[in-house]
């Protein structure tokens, strides 16, 4: 199986750990050091050997930063861990701070003092933060310093090797155009910067580019490597040729130069020895890429991730292959749901149990590549930790009279899925009927939303949001993020919230998951994919509108709906997608699932 159900955090490792970083900090005359959730690729999911964060705090989570200094230290966590890091980290060793009200650079300007010298790993901080963290310690006097190698690598025992995972090629059938054209486009758009060259480092970006799926990390097919595309002729591919069969290496080579890892650092050197002007994304690239280049002289042309938009914008084949996959993968949910419905009312079912015969369902379709992440098997209380991950210690019987949630994607050649359904076990209360159901109305607002060209995804958010506001009421995450093909489950620049400022086109794919957590409860999140397309014309509308259409197949649970709750306009949202699940499912069910999605399905 792909997911494992260990314990992967020592909420009592803190205190020494941090006791070695200070000694280690001491020999290197520092008086603090910055440890991010972070590798030299800033991906949300980082291999064990680059898990420093948690090797320091005992948190698991896909974001944060600790801060160590001589006499104080702190974690910084978003508010989809505000729960999870209580539970995880030693709250006297590092207290939590809210990334967002309170960042690290604010807590730094309190406590720095003239004359102390802060220490950061250069690959594992973007240029970006950097900047941030360069204006806190001049105002304070205090002297950032760039270390080339990492104090956590040097007292942590037993730390894990790098990762050597096989390389794959990703066929154009699937890919829908080839990595020569996708290069020349790159190149175009270089050339239309006045760039000579741009470095990739986000290893999804390096995978779209070339045609390429690795299996460095958990859950998404990454190749950890970096490229430097010239505005013409071939790339460099950095990458440790064990990962790369005979095969792979044939076809790599005809489209890039093939290198190892310790050569980037010298084609950074050149290229600025050749006073280059070198386009670099200051939002995922490490500064010490930035400080190799300039300090042989070159020029930095600061930009978004050139592949980012071309990635993010779904091809024909693309489109094509993201819903055979949602078609299969409905197929798989609904089994499970179906089997859930008999399994969950005896009081005897477990979240770890959920999410494996989940896990099976998908498994049998014979084509299931991977997990696209680890399932969120929420039961009562933990349902309200928004990022759960069920471990042996935490797994709790789901227990009947609340809704148990559960969040769950795969990975396909053809596509990735992601999808969130909260079930009822056993009978519901009104107060809970009443919380989902203003949750599936924000659903339905982003569901049925049509926008003209440009909009954003931060004008849309509160669409999602506005009836449980209207209740006193919210939920501590954004609405929607992108979703990649047969890559990153978390893919960008597109997104729906606050901070998505990227205008949406036609083809990408976002999710949809409005949710609502009251803590120590319940959870409660309802989540689609969606797909950004040309809206029909609207009467009497005088621009054209973008809309979206839903690739998820998969009922809610219609016995938490409380439907007085509901429009007229949303009810007929909710019985029309309920008979597209129905008709679109129906050819490939068994007769017991049949009939459970019969009435899973029925109009109200």
């Amino acid at each position: 199986m792909f997911q494992t159900f260990d314990d992967l955090n020592d909420p009592f490792c803190g205190a020494p750990h941090a006791a070695l970083l200070r000694a280690e900090l001491k020999r290197h005359s520092l008086d603090g050091f910055l440890v991010p959730r972070a590798d030299a690729h800033q991906g949300e999911y980082v291999p064990p050997s680059d898990c420093r964060l948690q090797w320091l705090t005992g948190f698991t989570g896909s974001a944060g930063m600790a801060a160590v200094l001589g006499d104080d230290a702190a974690i910084f966590v978003d508010g989809r861990y505000t729960i999870q890091v209580r539970e995880q980290v030693d709250m006297q060793t590092f207290p939590a701070q809210h990334l967002i009200t309170e960042p690290a650079t604010d807590w730094l300007a309190k406590r720095l003092k003239p004359g102390q010298r802060l220490g950061y790993d250069t690959m594992l901080h973007t240029v970006r933060e950097v900047r941030r963290l360069q204006a806190v310690c001049d105002k304070a006097g205090a002297e950032l310093v760039g270390l080339d190698s990492n104090p956590v690598d040097a007292v942590w025992e037993g730390r894990p090797d790098a990762p050597l995972g096989a390389v794959s090629l990703h066929s154009e059938a699937l890919a829908g155009r080839s990595a020569a054209d996708k290069i020349a486009d790159i190149q175009t758009a270089l050339t239309g910067k006045e760039a000579d060259a741009c470095v990739l480092t986000q290893p999804d970006s390096i995978a779209w580019l070339l045609n390429i799926r690795g299996s460095d990390v958990s859950h998404t097919p990454l190749p950890l490597s970096f490229v430097v595309l010239p505005s013409s002729g071939k790339p460099s591919l950095f990458i440790d040729g064990r990962k790369l069969s005979n095969s792979v290496r044939d076809v790599l080579h005809s489209l890039a130069d093939l290198e190892e890892p310790d050569a980037f650092k010298v084609k950074l050197d050149g290229l600025g020895k050749a006073k280059a002007r070198v386009m670099i994304d200051p939002a995922s690239a490490g500064q010490a890429i930035a400080d190799a280049i300039e300090a042989r002289g070159g020029t930095l042309v600061e930009a978004a991730d050139p592949v980012l938009l071309p990635k993010a914008i779904k091809n024909a084949a693309e489109i094509k292959g993201a819903k055979a996959a949602h078609l299969r993968d409905a197929v798989a949910f609904a089994r499970f749901l179906c089997w859930f419905d008999d399994a969950a009312p005896k009081g005897d079912l477990d979240e770890i149990g959920a999410a494996e015969k989940l896990e099976e369902f998908r498994l049998a379709t014979g084509v299931l590549k991977d997990l696209s992440f680890d399932t969120i098997s929420g039961a009562g209380p933990n349902g309200a930790i928004c990022h759960y991950r069920v471990s042996r210690k935490s797994n709790l019987t789901i227990p009947v009279g609340r809704p148990f949630l559960i969040d769950s994607g795969a990975q396909y050649e053809d596509g990735t899925t992601d999808i969130t359904r909260t079930i009822a076990v056993g009978s519901q209360s009104a107060e809970m009927k009443r919380h989902f159901t203003l949750v599936l109305k924000g659903h339905i607002g982003i569901s049925t939303a049509r926008f003209p060209k440009g909009t954003s995804g931060a004008q849309l958010d509160t669409l999602a949001r506005i009836d449980l506001w209207k209740a006193g009421l919210d939920f501590d995450h954004g609405t929607g993020h992108g979703v990649g093909s047969y890559l990153s489950v978390h893919e960008g620049p597109q997104r729906i919230a606050k901070t998505g400022t990227v205008a949406l086109q036609p083809g990408m794919i976002l999710s949809n998951e409005p949710g609502y957590y009251p803590a120590g409860e319940y959870g409660i999140r309802l989540e689609n994919l969606e797909l950004v397309t040309d809206a029909m014309p609207i009467d009497g509308g005088e621009r054209s509108m973008l809309g979206f259409e839903t690739l998820t197949l998969a009922p809610f649970d219609l016995r938490l709906v409380d439907r007085t709750l509901l429009t007229d306009a949303e009810l007929s949202w909710l019985n029309d997608y309920h008979r597209r699940v129905r008709e679109e499912l129906s050819p490939h069910l068994e007769a017991r699932t049949l009939t459970w999605l019969n009435e899973a399905t029925m109009p109200i």
